[in-house]
C-alpha cells in the first residue's frame, strides 16, 4: 500500500544511518507501506538529548525540515518504510494483527553500534488496519512520550520517544481530536506476537528464520550454544521476569499486557492505557476496557507468565527433534519463571529497605509493609520514599499502632546487616523515586498542551521526572497524590 510519494532526501550531514535488517526477513513478515500526506506537519516536542544518543545533530537544523521528517513527508536517505505483520493474544483471545498505524523506517546504527528501530506512529493506514483510520491524536502521543521518558529516567528497560509532530489533521474518536505522530525508537519491534504470527504460517523455516533474526539481534552470545533456541527462551523469560519486578516495584500499570505488547527484547512497549499507583492495591486497573481486571498491578507477574508460555508454544519445533522432549523443555522454561521473579522482585525490595544481606524472614517483612499499606490507603511511591528519610516525616499515617510495629521490626532488621545505617539510606534514596508520573499531574500537562497549545507544564514535568531520585523542596508539588475526587473513577484509554 503507496499512499504517498514522500522523497527520500540525503541526510546523511544529520547523522542518519538507517539499515534494514527486518526488510530482510521474508516478506510475509511485512509489507513495504509509505506515510501518508498530512496537511501542516508541526514540530511539536523533539529529544534532542536522545537524538544525540542515537547519533543524530538536529540542533541547528530548520524546524519546518525536522516536521517534515518526523511526520514522514520527507523521508532520510536509506529509509525503507515497512509496515511489521504479527499477531497476538488481546484479552486472551488471539488475532492476527500488524501495525496498524505504525511504519518502521529502518534501523539506526548509533555511534556506540548498537541497532535501534525507528518506527512512526500514528502515520496512517497500512495493510494492517482494518477498520481503523491509522492515525493518532496528540494527547496520547505526548503521553507516550512522557512516560516513556520517565520510565527510562527510572532505570527501566523502555522503548523511548524521540519526536511529536502535529499534523494539522483532525482525528475522531470519541471527539474530534488533534492528530500527530510520535517517533518511537526501540530495541527492536520483535514481540511474542511476531512470533505467534510465525508459528500461524505453519512454515517452520520461516519460524526458524525470524528466530535466528531475534538471536543475532537481541541475544548474539548464544549463537554458539548448543541448544540455542532453548536458551533463546530462558534468556527471554528472564528478561521479562526482570522487567515485570521492575514496574511491581516503582507501581508501575501497564494496562494492556496482550501478547503483542510483550517484547522479545525485554523493554517496556505501548504506553496507552499505562499509568503509576497512587495508593497501595494490587487490584489497581486504569483502563477503561479492562473491567475484569486481567491486567491489574497484582496480576502483571503471572500475565507475564502467560504471555511467555504463548511464545514457548510457537517455538516448541525448535526446541528439539521430538515433540515430547520438546514440551518437556519448554514446561522446565517456564515453570522457573516464578522463582525468577520472586529473585528480582525480593532483591528489588530488600534494596528499597536498604538490605543487602538475604534473610529468611525478609519476604515476611516486606509482605507485612505492603499489608498495612493496602489496609491504611498508603501512597506506595511516599511510603518508600519517606522510609528513606532520617528522620522518618512525623504524619498522622506513620503513628498507626500496625506502622509502629511494623516499623520496629524492620529496625531490628537493619540491625541484623553489617553496613552502617548511613549505607542503608544511601541505598534507599537511590532506588527509591522521590516522584514519578502523577496521573494528576500527566493529565494536566496533557490538558494543557492540547486544549491551550501551552506546553510548559510538559516540560516542567519532564524536567522533573528527569532526575527521579534527587530529593528538593522544588519536586515537593509533584509528590502530592491526587485528591480522592480524581482518584475516584480515574481512567486511561490507548487511543486508538
Amino acid at each position: 500500500m503507496i499512499t504517498q510519494s514522500a522523497t527520500p532526501v540525503d541526510c546523511s550531514a544529520m547523522g542518519w544511518r538507517l539499515e534494514n535488517t527486518y526488510a530482510q526477513l521474508p516478506e510475509v513478515f511485512y509489507s513495504p507501506v509509505l506515510p501518508r500526506k498530512v496537511r501542516a506537519p508541526r514540530l511539536v516536542i523533539l529529544n534532542y538529548r536522545l537524538a544525540e544518543e542515537l547519533g543524530l545533530n538536529l540542533r541547528e537544523q530548520p524546524e519546518e525540515l525536522l516536521a517534515a521528517i518526523f511526520a514522514g513527508q520527507t523521508l532520510p536517505n536509506g529509509a525503507m518504510p515497512i509496515a511489521q505483520a504479527y499477531a497476538g493474544h488481546q484479552y486472551g483471545g488471539f488475532t492476527m494483527l500488524g501495525d496498524g498505524r505504525a511504519i518502521l523506517l529502518g534501523e539506526q546504527r548509533t555511534p556506540a553500534g548498537q541497532l535501534v528501530d525507528i518506527q512512526y506512529k500514528g502515520s496512517g493506514t497500512t495493510p494492517y488496519s482494518r477498520r481503523g483510520d491509522g492515525r493518532a491524536a496528540l494527547g496520547p502521543m505526548l503521553r507516550e512520550y512522557l512516560i516513556s521518558e520517565a520510565m527510562h529516567a527510572l532505570g527501566i528497560p523502555t522503548t523511548r520517544s524521540l519526536a511529536v509532530v502535529a499534523t494539522g489533521e483532525p482525528v475522531f474518536r470519541e471527539s474530534v481530536l488533534p492528530g500527530a505522530v510520535l517517533t518511537r525508537v526501540a530495541a527492536s519491534h520483535l514481540r511474542v506476537g511476531t512470533f505467534q504470527y510465525a508459528a500461524a504460517l505453519r512454515d517452520e523455516t520461516h519460524l526458524r528464520t525470524l528466530a535466528d533474526y531475534a538471536i543475532d539481534r537481541h541475544y548474539p552470545e548464544l549463537n554458539d550454544a548448543p541448544d540455542k533456541y532453548a536458551a533463546f527462551l530462558r534468556a527471554v523469560i528472564d528478561r521479562q521476569a526482570d522487567l515485570v519486578a521492575r514496574w511491581q516495584l516503582v507501581g508501575f500499570v501497564h494496562g494492556v499486557m496482550n501478547t503483542d505488547n510483550m517484547t522479545i527484547s525485554g523493554e517496556t512497549i505501548d504506553f496507552g492505557p499505562c499509568a503509576f499507583m497512587d495508593a497501595y492495591h494490587p487490584r489497581t486497573v486504569f483502563s477503561s476496557i479492562d473491567h475484569g481486571g486481567r491486567y491489574a498491578y497484582g496480576n502483571q507477574p503471572a500475565v507475564a507468565q502467560w504471555n511467555l508460555a504463548r511464545f514457548a508454544e510457537t517455538i516448541v519445533p525448535l526446541l528439539h527433534p521430538d515433540i515430547d522432549k520438546a514440551v518437556e523443555i519448554a514446561t522446565e522454561a517456564l515453570t522457573a519463571f516464578a522463582d525468577i521473579f520472586d529473585r528480582y522482585w525480593l532483591t528489588g525490595m530488600r534494596r528499597k529497605l536498604g538490605l543487602l544481606t538475604p534473610q529468611d524472614d525478609d519476604a515476611d517483612l516486606i509482605q507485612a509493609l505492603l499489608d498495612w499499606m493496602q489496609t491504611a490507603g498508603a501512597d506506595f511511591t511516599n511510603t518508600f520514599a519517606d522510609l528513606s528519610c532520617d528522620p522518618l516525616p512525623s504524619l498522622d499515617l506513620y503513628q498507626q499502632p500496625a506502622f509502629q510495629a511494623w516499623y520496629a521490626r524492620w529496625q531490628q532488621r537493619l540491625e541484623r546487616e553489617s553496613q552502617s545505617r548511613e549505607s542503608a539510606l544511601a541505598l534507599m534514596q537511590a532506588v527509591n523515586p522521590q516522584v514519578i508520573p502523577r496521573n494528576h499531574r500527566v493529565e494536566e500537562a496533557l490538558a494543557a498542551a492540547t486544549r491551550q497549545d501551552d506546553l510548559s507544564l510538559l516540560h516542567e514535568l519532564l524536567a522533573v521526572l528527569a532526575t527521579p531520585f534527587t530529593r528538593s523542596a522544588n519536586v515537593a508539588k509533584y509528590r502530592e497524590p491526587p485528591s480522592p475526587s480524581f482518584c475516584n473513577g480515574y481512567r486511561t484509554f490507548c487511543g486508538t
